[in-house]
């Protein structure tokens, strides 16, 4: 849930290692730090809590010329956020540096044995452990006459003997005193990719660092060890074998670490939601057939048509858009769905047969839990596939097949896009099985209509933007919020409760609205809001009457509806006028207000709202 970068060349490391790390803050942290190598061979860091720009100013004010260095950004698992705990570590006297993500679970019972040996701690982290692990597998084969300084190679069997001590989920990168030409890398469940330089080389925990660098990267997979000098990089297996590296050409679009005229990422992200629409379903959509072309399933249609039940797994929003694509696929498609939580998922043992298709839901493609859950039914021997936007991520590269959000890069912690483009594909993937099974064609084509009206829809729901801010201002004081909604605007709520939780730290929960009665209405009074989602369907009665219920109780209600009638002006404090669409889709417009008040209460609260605290964007570890 950290950042991690590497830079050994011709050139000053720390540009490098700073530029990387601004460009890993959407990931969350909470202090930073970097590790460079005198000319006399004398391991120097600077390490700092909170911003990047902290960090900055300490690199600047004392700086150390290098071509070689590691940097970090720490997300606090083992220890607070202090200086003390964060990156690099050193391990013995400061003979080497160390930099890592994930989490080692068995650093105590490690940590015990180092310091009988006479290790000292100067932190709480898991990550020292290791620092001094290397330290002292390095000492011991050098007094048994094994090991030879001068050979990169017997530092890397060292690191190798270490990680096979180690119990739990690591990305590292290593640099030693008097080695300046050489870093090393270590992947297990932790992602490192390696771009690959002209007289130079760069290391990261996922690509955004590399823009403008290089287009050639080199994705570590798990048990590798890499060797990496400026001008090679030896990729070494876990049975000691050196493997060709395989070098793939990333796409360079626009650089993503730009606002383009906007305040904020997510600001800018909300309003990119039409466009990530269109990328949706761009040559997806099939009037001949009246279908989706979902190709990248990789399964043949024989193999379709024998699957009788899908499970839907994620965590966080990615869970919310499962629930949504539960209820299209039921009702479209009508095949059974299940919607499971990938932490919950992976230890469980649900009864799964041949005839049931595993999805993991993802944004990144690096979830710990929903990459664990996915390799769990592998495990078990059930095809499993990813609806995942990171092209090349662990996930993607790991599951039997899949579709693509193609919805650009999202910066902003909170997802906004994301969750609209995977409500998108999962309507693409209830239209592909339908059509296998009862959906008429003409029932088809209208959903294909449905859905390619969308993004212009969206982009009238965009308009609701001034209005937002003038409810905002009205309730950014509230300690707790309601959201309710029924049937496919229930888990549209819990998106909207979602985001405001996020970057407001408002409390917000959302229930289904006939389940107020079962308890969330005694948290009803005149300082706690109501935002209630209707559309005109075939609960919108039941609904009315539950706002009622809140309104009798002198709850301040925010309605965000299709359609107003007099009933509606009367009751709700505030009405907010969406597009109306088909039903199932519905969640995808009334969505973007419940991101645009979330988004203006935050800001009037003064909260980071791409850099909401205790957050990740990616969360890597368990």
């Amino acid at each position: 849930m950290c950042g991690i970068v590497g830079y050994v060349g011709k050139s000053d490391a720390t540009d490098y290692l700073l530029q990387g790390l601004y460009r890993l803050e959407y990931r969350g942290y909470d202090s930073a730090g970097l590790s460079m190598l005198r000319d006399d061979g004398v391991l120097e860091r600077r390490r700092s809590v909170g911003r990047i720009a902290n960090l900055d100013v300490l690199v600047r004010e004392s700086p150390v010329a290098s071509r070689i260095g590691i940097g970090h950004t720490r997300w606090a698992t083992h220890g607070a956020a202090t200086v003390a705990n964060a990156h690099p570590h050193f391990g013995g006297q400061s003979d080497l540096s160390l930099v890592h993500n994930g989490v080692i679970e068995n650093y105590a019972e490690l940590k015990h044995q180092l310091m009988e040996s006479g290790y000292f701690f100067q932190s709480e982290t898991d990550t020292e452990v290791i620092a001094h692990l290397l330290h002292q597998s390095i000492a011991e084969q050098r007094a048994r006459g094994l090991f030879d300084d001068d050979s990169p190679v017997c530092y890397a069997t060292a690191l190798r003997e270490v990680v096979g001590r180690l119990r739990g989920t690591y990305g590292l990168v290593v640099m030693f005193q008097g080695k300046p030409d050489f870093l090393l890398a270590a992947r297990c469940g932790s992602p490192l990719v390696i771009g690959v330089g002209q007289g130079e080389q760069f290391i990261a925990s996922d690509p955004a660092p590399l823009h403008g660098k290089t287009d050639k990267v080199i994705t570590l997979v798990d048990h590798q060890i890499a060797i990496v000098t400026s001008r090679s990089i030896q990729v070494i297996q876990r049975d000691s074998v050196t493997v060709q590296p395989n070098i793939q050409v990333l796409a360079q679009g626009e650089d993503s670490h730009s606002c383009d005229g906007h305040d904020h990422f997510m600001h800018k992200e909300i309003y990119q939601q039409p466009e990530a629409i269109r990328n949706a379903l761009r040559g997806r959509l099939d009037r001949d057939s009246a279908t989706a072309k979902l190709g990248g399933l990789n399964l043949t249609a024989p193999q379709l048509r024998h699957i009788e039940r899908l499970i839907l797994t994620g965590c966080g929003t990615s869970w919310h858009s499962a629930l949504i694509g539960e209820y299209m696929i039921e009702e479209i498609a009508r095949m059974p769905v299940e919607v499971e939580y990938a932490s919950e998922l992976r230890y469980r043992n649900p009864p799964v047969d041949k005839q049931t298709l595993v999805f993991g839901i993802t944004q990144s493609g690096e979830t710990a839990d929903t990459l664990a859950a996915l390799r769990e039914m592998r495990r078990k021997g059930h095809p499993t596939l990813a609806i995942c936007n990171n092209i090349g991520s662990s996930i993607a590269r790991e599951a039997d097949g899949g579709i693509y959000l193609h919805a650009g890069p999202e910066i902003g912690v909170a997802s906004t896009k994301a969750f609209t483009s995977q409500v998108v594909v999962l309507g693409l993937l209830a239209l592909y099985f339908g059509r296998m099974r009862h959906l008429s064609f003409e029932a088809g084509l209208r959903w294909i209509d449905a859905l390619e009206g969308l993004a212009d829809q969206v982009e009238l729901a965009l308009q609701t933007e001034e209005q937002i801010k003038q409810i905002a201002l009205e309730f950014k004081d509230s300690t707790n919020v309601l959201y309710l909604g029924r049937n496919y605007l229930f888990p549209t709520a819990l998106e909207g409760a979602l985001k405001l939780k996020e970057i407001s730290y408002i409390h917000a929960e959302g229930y289904p609205a006939a389940e107020m009665k079962h308890g969330p209405i005694a948290l009803v009074d005149e300082h706690t809001p109501s935002v209630f989602l209707l559309s005109k369907g075939l609960v919108y009665d039941k609904i009315m009457s539950n706002l009622q219920e809140v309104k009798a109780r002198g709850g301040p209600v925010i309605a965000i509806t299709d359609s107003v009638d007099a009933q509606l002006e009367k009751l709700a404090d505030r009405v907010i006028l969406v597009p109306s669409v088909p039903e199932p889709l519905q969640p995808i417009i009334s969505v973007v207000p419940l991101q645009l008040l979330a988004y203006h209460i935050a800001l009037l609260r003064n909260c980071d709202v791409d850099k909401p605290r205790n957050l990740a964007k990616s969360v890597t570890v368990e």
